[in-house]
């Protein structure tokens, strides 16, 4: 399969300014990113706005800012768990969210492994995503 192929193959799952957004050295350019890294970074925006913070898109965001200083106990896990499919499904159209795995890998800093499991609509193709959250972000909390 040549370039060309590639490219027209893989077209639907699009392209947008990279984030965080920069600009290409020497060419004054600004850096794109494409087809499944495009996908992962809309996906760590939509995780990492909060729900309100864009005036013209009030929905747009996951609302995991909620869960900052909380205790982590299977509760919450759940409500994490909802938090993502929720926001995927409502802002991310190119892909069906299949599973969602909330870890704790370490209770000390309050750091939270969410695994999202998806597949992209058009070619029903399987993927996933690790985003890592701080429940105790900025601290020293035991």
């Amino acid at each position: 399969m040549d370039k060309l192929e590639l490219k027209l193959e893989n077209s639907f799952l699009g392209s947008g300014w990279s984030f965080p957004v920069a600009f290409s050295a020497g060419y004054y350019q600004l850096n794109l990113s494409v087809y499944e890294t495009n996908i992962n970074e809309s996906i760590n925006v939509i995780l990492s706005t909060k729900n309100g913070e864009r005036c013209f898109e009030p929905q747009f965001g996951s609302g995991l800012q909620q869960f900052l200083f909380r205790k982590m106990d299977e509760g919450m896990k759940g409500e994490i768990m909802d938090a993502v499919k929720t926001s995927l499904l409502h802002n991310e159209p190119r892909i069906t969210v299949t599973d969602v795995l909330v870890q704790y890998t370490d209770l000390q800093k309050g750091l939270v492994e969410i695994d999202i499991s998806y597949v992209y609509n058009q070619t029903n193709t399987r993927h996933n995503y690790v985003f890592p959250f701080c429940v105790k972000e900025g601290t020293n909390l035991g």
